[in-house]
């Protein structure tokens, strides 16, 4: 057993939630899974989700960005303006 078998990750959590058995024939037989093409779409779902929010977080960074120049500009022209 290698340190990656050690790694029990969230979905095998749910996986034994709500079914124990099958999750133990797939972690410790290593039965494979019947439903193959419903794992391979929510797999590339979540992917595309996590591809979704790294672009929103840089839309944010982005943002924040333009609103800290903004306050400098407005804040360079009250004081040049005095």
């Amino acid at each position: 057993m290698n340190r990656e078998d050690d790694i029990i990750r969230a979905g095998e959590v749910g996986q034994y939630t709500f079914c124990a058995r099958a999750w133990w024939l797939a972690r410790v037989k290593g039965y494979p899974s019947a439903n193959v093409a419903a794992l391979s779409r929510g797999a590339a779902r979540h992917h595309a989700h996590g591809r979704a929010v790294e672009g929103y977080l840089l839309w944010r960074r982005l943002a924040v960005l333009l609103l800290v120049l903004a306050a400098a500009a407005f804040a360079a022209w009250l004081l040049l303006s005095l």
